[in-house]
């Protein structure tokens, strides 16, 4: 199993801590606010503890459960504690009208997150296209993009111990159109399918058999 660290203390934290401890991964959560911290650690149970905010994680894996516009600079912050970690980026920069991208630029938080990081760190964008109630309760397949292959199998095997599918859609410059699939999730959820209950997933055919 693995070990996480996950900086935030809202929904997506709640959801993805308390589905960690379910798959048998020990989980620090670290917030700003340390009695928010301390109280989410102590709701997850299974052993979560509470780290102190800007410190080295003691998780191998750091989930940065945070908006959008706070991750790169909290990244920043943390500067050399995330040497050699393996950074998560969950978020999504939606524009004020949920329709696009907040960055124009062909670029995305992860890649951004890259930039940030220390040395030896590697960087992987996953769970952005899932709302929060669906990984809760669903089974969704969660797709993952980064350039440190050690990096994405790792994620994966944390992936694979929450009972769902890890697919790899490529490098970290594909972060940025899982990015644009979130906007597309939210586009759906308004129009097409007119609810938040779904989730983004890939349908394989059967294998045929050779004749």
């Amino acid at each position: 199993m693995s070990s996480i660290t996950i900086i935030g203390t809202g929904n997506m934290a709640r959801t993805i801590g308390a589905r960690a401890i379910a798959g048998g991964n020990t989980v620090e959560v670290m917030g700003r606010d340390q009695s928010k911290a301390a109280d989410l650690a102590k709701a997850l149970g299974g052993g979560a503890t509470t780290g102190e905010w800007g410190t080295a994680p003691t998780g191998d894996i750091v989930i940065v459960a945070l908006l959008y516009d706070s991750v790169v600079p909290v990244v920043a912050q943390y500067g050399d504690a995330l040497a050699d970690k393996v950074i998560v980026d969950i978020s999504n920069p939606f524009n004020a009208t949920f329709d696009g991208l907040a960055h124009r630029e062909e670029t995305s938080i992860a890649q951004e997150v890259a930039k940030a990081a220390p040395a030896g760190a590697s960087v992987v964008k996953a769970f952005n296209t899932i709302f929060r109630h669906v990984l809760e309760k669903g089974r969704p397949d969660v797709f993952i993009a980064g350039d440190n292959a050690q990096a994405k199998a790792s994620v994966e095997a944390f992936i694979e111990s929450l009972g769902l599918r890890p697919l790899d859609v490529g490098g970290l410059k594909m972060a940025h159109w899982l990015e644009g699939a979130g906007v597309v999730t939210v586009g759906l959820a308004n129009h097409g399918v007119g609810n938040v209950d779904f989730s983004l997933s890939i349908t394989e055919l059967p294998v045929r058999a050779n004749g």
